[in-house]
């Protein structure tokens, strides 16, 4: 592969994550529709912002876990581009720094509109806020002297980060209000993501234990990591579940269909165990929540 090609920053970006993104502001937008508060404009300069702000972060892990040990040329998830020698330092610093501005642009916008429509309740320093928070996590999630993933606190990050603060937003920038129906989906959703560390990180528990990462996994066992993910997805959706207390039939019910495939995939992972072959956990991990996001969307817009 070329140094510094498209090729390279696609690899780098990781696409077959950024859905993750996409159906966080889907289901939060759906939510505003279905409450009569659709904005068009807005979801998707939270679309933008989530997908940029998902490349930097991804930009910033690839980097970081090279430069922490990490990632060894015989790690054994997916290709990383940094690792590799497919981009180089100066041009990995500067990707990461015109990401994150362009994510800084698209959330100036957010706050532009926000402000005109008049939907804010604390005069856009909430957003300001926020968006704050997600450039530290993005950075620091892997980065500086105490980075999260590296602390037993990744899960916990994503699920506030790819879960309750996406969705929770999306909705309230549209609407300027929020309710236990966008908690409970925000949660689920973020649960729903988590899986994809969680067998990123039981796959790497022996790498992880050796540079000293100390995830979930590793401090407490490979136990954890194979329960741990059957009981994200199924928590995701009993939670959705919930909401047939709020007359949303479909939106509790539709999920059932992604908790079937993803007990499929972890009967697959525990059968596997360990080494390159969970991978292909992996991407069905990825598929699987991809299914999520659309049978929840969907169900949320029939009601």
């Amino acid at each position: 592969m070329t140094t510094n090609s498209l090729s390279a920053w696609i690899l780098a970006v990781r696409p077959y994550s950024l859905g993750n993104s996409v159906i966080l502001v889907l289901v939060g937008s759906a939510l505003a529709w279905t409450d009569g508060s659709f904005h068009a404009l807005p979801a998707l300069l939270c679309l933008l912002f989530a997908v940029l702000m998902q490349c930097t972060a991804n930009l910033v892990n690839d980097l970081w876990d090279f430069l922490k040990g990490a990632d060894k040329p015989d790690r054994l998830g997916p290709d990383r581009a940094f690792a590799k020698g497919y981009i180089t330092l100066r041009a990995m610093k500067a990707g990461i720094a015109g990401f994150t501005l362009a994510a800084c642009a698209a959330g100036i916008g957010i706050l532009a509109w926000a402000l005109h429509a008049d939907v804010l309740r604390c005069g856009g320093w909430e957003l300001v806020a926020v968006g704050a928070a997600c450039i530290v996590f993005a950075y620091f999630y892997t980065a500086g002297p105490w980075p999260l993933a590296y602390h037993g606190m990744g899960d916990i990050a994503v699920i506030l980060f790819f879960g309750l603060i996406p969705v929770g937003f999306t909705y309230y920038i549209q609407t300027g209000a929020w309710s236990w129906e966008v908690l409970v989906a925000a949660l689920a959703c973020g649960l729903v993501i988590d899986t994809m560390l969680m067998v990123n990180n039981f796959r790497d528990r022996e790498e992880d234990a050796r540079c000293n990462k100390r995830t979930i996994v590793v401090c407490l066992g490979a136990g954890v990591g194979r329960w741990g993910y059957f009981a994200l997805g199924a928590a995701a959706a009993v939670l959705c579940l919930t909401l047939l207390a709020g007359g949303r039939t479909w939106a509790a019910l539709l999920p059932l269909v992604y908790l079937a495939a993803h007990t499929a995939t972890w009967r697959k992972m525990v059968r596997i165990d360990h080494g390159e072959e969970l991978n292909a956990c992996l991407g069905e991990t990825a598929r699987n929540i991809l299914l999520f996001g659309a049978l929840f969307t969907i169900g949320i817009l029939l009601g």
